[in-house]
C-alpha cells in the first residue's frame, strides 16, 4: 500500500474550518478501503503569516511543496487585512505557475438534495476545462500617466502549445464522458486572440472525430448555462472565460459553498492542487457554519487524480445522500452545522460500504 503525501495548506476564513472537515472524511475513506491510506504536512499560510513575515508563504515554500502527491488548499484571501491581488498572486496564482498547472477543471452537477435556481435544471452535469497558465490573465501590461491622461495596459497572450494543452484535455475528458465540446469564444468582438483560439481548438478538433464539437461566443454560452445547460458536457475555455463561465456553474448548482476545482500538473513533475471555487468568507469565519461540501467535494477530485474511484464515487455519491436526507448549511437553507453535514457524510459513507 503506496501512502499518499498531501500537502495542507487550510488558508483563510472558513478554510481554517472546511479543510479539517475534509481531512476526516479521507480517513474515514482510508479505514472503509484497505488499500488507501495518506500523510499530511499542513502549512499555515495565509492573510496572518502575511502580517507576520511580509510575504503569503516562506522563500522554500515552494521546495517543500514539491515532493507532495498532491496539494489540498482551502481558501486564501481576507481584504480586511491584505489587498487581494497580493494574497492570490502570492500564493494561489504562484503555486499554480510555478508548478505549471496549466489545466483547471471544475465540474457543475444538479446535485440531489439541492433545489437549483434554475426552474429547469433538467439534470445537468457538465465540467469546465479552463485553461489556467495565460489568456488574458497574463502579467504583462502596465500603467503610465496620470490625472486625466492615466492609463492601464494589460495583454492576453494566447500561445498554440496553451491552447492545444486546453483543448486536448478537454477531448481526453469528454470521450470518457458524452463525447461532447462546447469551446467558448468571442471572436465576433475580440479580433486577433479568439479567432487564433477558434482556429487551434478546431485543429484539435480533427483528431477526435468521435467528439462532436461547437463553438459559442462567450455571451451565448453564458446565457445557455441558464436556459438549457443539460445539453453541455465539456466546455473548454480561456482563463478569464473559464473563471467567468465556473463561478456561474456554482450558482446553478445552487450554492458556491458546493463548487470544487482541480489545477492540474500534466507531466508529473509537480503535484497537482486541488481548492474548493469558495472564497474564505470572512462574514461567516468562526460561525461553524460554513459548507463543508466544496472542500469534501474537492476531495472526491483529488481521488480521481490518485485513480481511486471507487472512493470517490463512494464519497459523491455519500454527499448526495446526505443532501437529499435534508441535512445542510445555511446557506443551501438548512440549519445544521459544518461539523453535522460532515458527520453525516461519514456515517452515511460507512452504511453505503456495508
Amino acid at each position: 500500500m503506496k501512502t499518499k503525501k498531501i500537502a495542507v495548506i487550510p488558508g483563510d476564513g472558513v478554510g481554517k474550518e472546511v479543510v479539517p472537515e475534509a481531512l476526516r472524511v479521507m480517513e474515514a475513506l482510508s479505514q472503509l478501503h484497505g488499500g488507501l491510506s495518506f500523510s499530511y504536512d499542513t502549512y499555515p499560510w495565509n492573510c496572518e503569516y502575511f502580517l507576520k513575515h511580509g510575504k503569503m508563504m516562506p522563500e522554500d515554500g515552494l521546495s517543500r511543496l514539491a515532493d507532495s502527491d498532491a496539494i489540498f488548499l482551502g481558501a486564501i484571501g481576507d481584504p480586511r487585512l491584505v489587498p487581494d491581488h497580493v494574497s492570490l498572486w502570492g500564493i494561489l496564482i504562484k503555486i499554480r505557475r510555478e508548478f505549471e498547472q496549466v489545466i483547471n477543471v471544475r465540474p457543475a452537477k444538479q446535485l440531489k438534495g439541492i433545489t437549483s435556481p434554475l426552474a429547469h435544471p433538467a439534470g445537468f452535469d457538465f465540467i469546465v476545462v479552463r485553461e489556467n497558465s495565460e489568456g488574458e490573465y497574463s502579467e504583462i501590461g502596465g500603467k503610465i500617466h496620470s490625472g486625466e491622461d492615466e492609463m492601464a495596459i494589460q495583454n492576453a497572450v494566447f500561445t498554440r502549445k496553451g491552447i492545444e494543452r486546453a483543448a486536448t484535455y478537454a477531448f481526453e475528458l469528454a470521450k470518457t464522458r458524452k463525447k461532447r465540446v462546447a469551446s467558448a469564444t468571442k471572436s465576433n468582438g475580440i479580433v486577433h486572440t479568439m479567432p487564433f483560439w477558434d482556429r487551434v481548438v478546431q485543429e484539435v478538433a480533427a483528431k477526435y472525430p468521435d467528439v462532436e464539437m461547437k463553438s459559442y461566443h462567450i455571451d451565448a454560452l453564458a446565457s445557455f448555462f441558464v436556459t438549457r445547460p443539460q445539453e453541455f458536457d465539456v466546455i473548454v475555455a480561456s482563463n478569464l472565460f473559464g473563471d467567468i463561465l465556473t463561478d456561474l456553474g456554482a450558482a446553478i448548482m445552487g450554492s458556491i459553498g458546493i463548487a470544487p476545482s482541480g489545477n492540474i500538473h500534466l507531466n508529473g513533475k509537480y503535484p497537482s492542487m486541488f481548492e474548493p471555487v469558495h472564497g474564505s468568507a470572512p462574514d461567516i469565519a468562526g460561525k461553524g457554519i460554513a459548507n463543508p461540501i466544496g472542500q469534501i467535494w474537492t476531495a472526491k477530485m483529488m481521488l480521481d487524480h490518485f485513480g481511486e474511484q471507487e472512493s470517490a464515487d463512494l464519497l459523491l455519491e455519500a454527499i448526495e445522500a446526505v443532501l437529499e436526507a435534508g441535512i445542510k448549511t445555511p446557506d443551501l437553507g438548512g440549519k445544521n452545522t459544518t461539523k453535522e453535514v460532515t458527520d453525516a457524510i461519514i456515517r452515511k459513507m460507512k452504511e453505503l460500504a456495508e
